[in-house]
């Protein structure tokens, strides 16, 4: 198993090389206040000196240290191979191959680099510096060590450090495949810790936070720690470790580590005896080595489902960047066919990317004929805005000077062209409907179907145009064909159409009933050809009318036709409109909007009217229905389809074009490296864990 520990390290290798975050890898991070002796734990763990010392805010980037254990024959091997004298040696990652075998260098380069980046007066930066430590005599670890917790700004630091910080420590301790290391002073009180208030915020059981306490050495005269080390004043579940530190006297002194932990042994033995073999800075080391093992072992499986899922992302991405272009005319040409037949496949139903949030193409065409559409015209009602009196006035205004035995046929017609004009707005409707849905495939094609398109923003807009500009055409053809449609209906009202004259003979037919019916109803005591006399007198005044004269006039001629009708013994019926005891008063079942009762010829003649313009209404509609979608599909869908390659490659495919529409969007090319790049680190990532055999694991 401790080889999973140089595996992780690979892949952290691998993915800074890319400069990406997107993999968190098991790693263990040091949380701790300002001064708490966070570096000198680490430069326990490492047995050099190698991170910067002082006082007050000394770390200010995070520092990722990788300790590499190899054997001193491996050292011995590799430090010939690389002309390196001395058995351990370092290497930054900024520096790429250069090897440091003094410690003292690799000091004053992490001071460098961190004043590069944040400056020389306090202030942070999140930019992590990559250290990596070969050496025989430390153990395999991860370790990433944080700016201290301060609370108060100093120098050029923003009045918001205290956030700043933490916020970079959440941003490590967050991943949920990392170890916290809360570091911690013995001569403060563990309550107001400040690394394990953190710690607990991202890990409240506790399942991965270890605690360290340093400076056990310093603390007052008559106090020991036991109490903290034994988990008593605050439980730790990964254990409390107590450590000695060098103090800033000791370091000015040039004191060695291994001197330091002699002495760290030799003060565990005499203070605390009992928790000697389970404190110290080799114990931690152990410790901290077996917790990562465990961990990275727990996180394995995980991390290998995770690189292969972003791999499988990233060569789609790339996919879609496609390659470089080389033959520019073979390529311009291929875009154009493949966008023409995915727009006729987008219509046709048959395209490689189907919309499921909602229709669209040839599915939201037949939707707008025969939902939309269709449910339209069958809302028209085939008499409104027609009142029984525009009726009766039509007739009036078709019999002229002479009264008319018959109903004449000229109002009919004026009337059922009147009725049948309304449905030109439907039918205009749904044209302008189908060319909206004409405009969005294009975009649908653009969006799902043809990725490669989006590589030239110059094309796409070319192409837009040329496909739009073919849709405004045939708009006004398509329009004059629907034009034309109601205009032919218009021009010839057919009266011997089958369905009408069926319709004519069956209401014939019950005209003829309800006649019966109503001579039937009448009472005996009346004279039947007095009743209908009485019966066809009752009238009355338009009153009620804008135009007075009019109406009265009207009345003037009702009454002058009514005079001589029946029998001169029966008294003339008053003009209140209202009926004479004793006289059947037969009236439309709906009631008529009007200021006066019409006569029973009246209500017969309308009635007839009505029911012929209703009957022939409804024989057009059909008509229209039918004949309108399948002009729309002939005069706009279907020619755009079968002109739409030809017109692309006339109007695209020219010579003096080509540079200017193959130009790749600016940024594409930096993408296109990007993906690949990560792609290839993900790939090799995906090579290092495949490396690892069972037998590591256990």
């Amino acid at each position: 198993m401790e080889a999973l520990i140089p595996v992780i390290n690979k892949l952290q290798d691998v993915f800074n090389t890319v400069g990406a975050d997107i993999i968190q890898l098991p790693q263990i991070v040091v949380v701790g206040t300002q001064s708490s002796g966070k570096s000198s734990v680490l430069e326990s763990l490492v047995g050099r000196d190698i991170l910067p010392r002082g006082t007050g805010i000394v770390t200010r980037r995070p520092l990722i240290l990788q300790l590499v254990h190899i054997d001193p024959e491996d050292s011995r091997k590799t430090s010939e191979e690389n002309g390196v004298v001395g058995e351990e040696w370092g290497k930054f990652l900024h520096t790429k191959n250069k090897l440091y075998t003094n410690f003292e260098e690799i000091r004053q380069e992490i001071e460098a680099e961190t004043e590069r980046i944040s400056g020389n007066n306090k202030g942070i930066s999140e930019e992590s510096i990559h250290l990596k430590i070969f050496s025989p005599h430390v153990v395999n670890l991860t370790l990433v060590d944080l700016p201290g917790i301060t609370k108060v700004p100093v120098g050029d630091q923003p009045k918001d450090i205290e956030i700043q910080i933490k916020e970079l420590i959440l941003r490590y301790i967050s991943n949920p495949n990392s170890i916290i290391l809360a570091v911690t002073a013995a001569n403060t009180d563990m309550a107001t810790s400040e690394s394990l208030k953190v710690a607990r915020e991202v890990d409240p059981d506790g399942r991965r936070t270890l605690a360290v306490v340093t400076k056990l050495d310093l603390m007052d005269a008559g106090t020991d720690a036991m109490d903290i080390l034994m988990g008593r004043v605050i439980p730790v579940k990964l254990g409390i470790i107590g450590v000695v530190n060098r103090s800033q006297l000791d370091i000015n002194h040039k004191k060695s580590v291994a001197d330091s932990i002699r002495d760290e042994h030799a003060f565990l033995q005499k203070k605390y005896p009992s928790l000697a073999n389970r404190s110290g800075t080799k114990y931690l080391a152990r410790t901290l080595n077996r917790l990562l093992m465990h961990h990275i072992r727990d996180c394995l499986p995980e991390l290998k489902t995770r690189i292969n899922v972003l791999a499988a992302q990233y060569q789609s991405l790339l996919n879609s960047y496609g390659e470089p272009v080389e033959d520019r005319s073979a390529t311009l040409l291929q875009l154009i066919t493949k966008f023409a037949a995915e727009y006729c496949n987008t219509i046709e139903g048959t395209a490689k990317y189907i919309e499921t949030a909602e229709l669209c193409g040839g599915a939201r065409i037949c939707y707008i004929f025969h939902e939309t559409f269709g449910r339209t015209l069958e809302s028209v009602d085939p008499l409104g805005g027609l009142t029984t009196i525009d009726v009766l006035t039509a007739i009036r205004n078709a019999t002229g000077p002479r009264p008319a035995l018959f109903v004449p046929e000229v109002s009919f017609e004026l009337l059922v062209k009147r009725q049948v004009k309304r449905l030109e707005e439907p039918s205009l409707r749904c044209v302008e409907l189908v060319h909206e849905e004409m405009q969005r495939i294009i975009q649908h094609c653009s969006n799902y179907s043809t990725q490669e398109l989006l590589r030239f923003p110059k094309l796409l807009d070319a192409i837009v145009e040329v496909v739009t500009s073919l849709l405004r055409k045939r708009l006004p053809v398509t329009n004059d064909m629907v034009h034309n449609l109601v205009a032919i209906e218009l021009a010839y009202i057919n009266t011997k159409h089958p369905d009408f004259a069926d319709a004519c003979g069956l209401m014939n037919n019950n005209l003829e009933e309800q006649r019966r019916n109503r001579m039937r109803d009448l009472p005996s005591a009346v004279p039947r050809e007095k009743a209908a006399a009485a019966g066809v007198s009752q009238s009355g005044s338009f009153n009620e009318q804008p135009d007075g004269g009019t109406g009265n006039w009207r009345g003037m001629l009702k009454r002058g036709e009514e005079g001589p009708v029946g029998d001169r013994t029966v008294p003339q019926t008053p003009l209140t409109g209202s009926p004479q005891k004793g006289h059947a008063v037969n009236l439309l079942d709906v009631p008529v909007p009007v200021s006066r009762k019409l006569s029973a010829r009246e209500q017969r003649d309308c009635e007839v009217i009505e029911r012929l313009i209703k009957s022939y209404f409804l024989i057009v509609r059909k008509n229209i229905q039918d004949s309108v979608p399948k002009a729309v599909m002939h005069f706009l869908v279907n020619h755009v389809k079968d002109c739409l390659q030809s017109e692309l490659v006339g109007q695209l495919y020219k010579t003096a074009l080509l540079d200017d529409l193959l130009t790749e969007s600016e940024d594409m090319a930096q993408r296109r490296n990007e993906a690949a790049d990560m792609l290839k680190a993900l790939q090799k990532a995906s090579q290092v864990i495949a490396e690892i055999r069972e037998t590591h694991l256990w």
